[in-house]
């Protein structure tokens, strides 16, 4: 643990430098990250492929090309995020100039998650380094090669103790926890999310935690159902379900349930046909993980698929009968198992929706504007989409981020910005000077005073 010490005052002596306040650094940084990745892309390519089985197309499609897209972004738009905010300040203040300083928090923890192990740990990286800050990552032991690749980037990007990774497993973690951090950023289980926060209040440091959860998939009966099936398939069983935004179970109306499952079907062979096989197929992480998704697989409740390899640890797509009672709907499924679930009417689909404390992310499939404006307002969640599924995550001009047990804040583009960012609010002020706030205060002070401040 000594070595994470002189990590964290080696990051503290890097920011009193000052050198991560000026935005010509930072931009350089940016560069420079964008350089390497392509650089390393095919080792970023094969580490994926080894810790999870994704094809390069996939690999660049979920992790590199969304990092590279931030990153582009910030490049973009990074200085004008930077500069001082003038604020037209209130008859009050006058004569006066406000302005709002964007400035860096300092040191920042950011703990990465493996099923997205590459994007999850840089994207956030690129939002820190934007705002100014030195960041220590943490990223996962379950996914060790990108984790190794991820650690090999950073070393050759960025200067040590401007950005450094600190490997190890749960007690690493645990340790740099226990530190006096400026923020901490953490990706993972809302059930991790809690010891983070509980942590983070030693410090009074502030979190923002991107968690998860049961991600309901409405359809209505005025879907477009082979449209809806289309876009249900690749967001449900991309990355082999590992996904914490991916729909976690179908809620449809009950007269359009048997065609949904034949368009679903159809679908799956579409995209995934002969998944088991497929050199391209993603795996589960690791053999807890597949256990933990076969189990959920009961025999008679499978509509279709329910295959599973042991010796590759690929499950392939499964969409299954259920209730709110069953095994199944108790907890977020992590894996390509998709339960369908069905309602009478809308005001049954919202109650019941309401059993799930606030999800990650909905969506909505309808071509009735009424049904789609009643879920979107009626139901609480993170973020989602109206006749699709992910998307919503895949813009740096929409934030991304949880409500209560499944997030505190948000980020993406100018989002995540302002996550790694502190705004300190400024009143400037010359030698002339309102004397009504001054005591003594006469009456006619006093009511000078009353007539601003109403």
């Amino acid at each position: 643990m000594k070595e994470i010490l002189e990590v964290l005052e080696r990051q503290r002596q890097f920011f009193l430098t000052g050198k991560t306040r000026e935005f010509a650094f930072r931009k350089q940084a940016l560069k420079k990250l964008r350089d390497n990745i392509l650089d390393m892309k095919e080792e970023i390519f094969e580490a994926l492929k080894k810790d999870l089985n994704k094809s390069e197309e996939e690999s660049y499609m979920t992790e590199v090309g969304l990092t590279l897209s931030e990153i582009s972004y910030m490049l973009k738009k990074g200085r004008k995020f930077s500069r001082k905010k003038r604020v037209v300040l209130s008859m009050a203040q006058f004569p006066a100039k406000g302005y709002k300083m964007p400035v860096p928090y300092g040191n920042v923890l950011i703990i990465s998650p493996w099923n997205y192990p590459f994007m999850l740990a840089i994207e956030p990286i690129v939002d820190a380094i934007t705002a100014g800050n030195c960041v220590v990552l943490k990223p996962s032991e379950i996914s060790p090669n990108v984790s190794e690749v991820v650690k090999k980037l950073i070393e050759k990007t960025f200067e040590r103790g401007f950005v450094d990774v600190v490997m190890g497993g749960k007690e690493e973690c645990s340790y740099l926890l226990d530190q006096d951090f400026d923020y901490i950023f953490f990706t993972g289980s809302t059930r991790v999310g809690k010891i983070v926060m509980e942590k983070a209040s030693q410090h009074f440091t502030p979190v923002t935690l991107e968690l998860g959860g049961k991600c309901p998939c409405i359809v209505d009966k005025s879907a477009d159902l082979k449209l809806t099936a289309r876009r249900i398939v690749f967001g449900k069983f991309l990355n082999s379900g590992q996904t914490c935004v991916a729909p976690d179970f179908v809620y449809c109306d009950r007269t359009i349930k048997d065609k949904l499952i034949e368009e679903l079907i159809q679908e799956i062979k579409r995209q995934y046909n002969n998944a088991l096989t497929s050199e391209d197929y993603p795996k589960m992480i690791n053999a807890k993980q597949f256990n933990v998704m076969k189990a959920f697989i009961e025999k008679d409740k499978v509509i279709y698929g329910g295959e599973c390899d042991e010796k590759t640890l690929k499950i392939e797509p499964t969409l299954i009968s259920s209730t709110f009672e069953s095994e199944a709907m108790q907890d977020e499924i992590f894996g390509p198992i998709l339960p369908i679930v069905t309602f009478d009417n809308l005001s049954e689909c919202e109650e019941n929706l309401r059993r799930f404390s606030k999800p990650l992310a909905l969506y909505i499939f309808s071509r009735d504007k009424r049904v789609q404006k009643q879920i979107a307002i009626n139901c609480d969640f993170g973020g989602g989409c109206i006749n699709d599924t992910i998307m919503h995550i895949a813009d740096p001009k929409l934030g991304f981020g949880g409500i209560k047990q499944s997030g505190i804040g948000s980020y993406h583009g100018k989002s995540g910005f302002d996550t790694f960012t502190h705004y300190k609010s400024i009143v400037k002020k010359g030698k002339i000077d309102l004397p009504m706030r001054y005591h003594p205060i006469s009456k006619i002070k006093y009511k000078i005073i009353k007539m601003f401040l109403k």
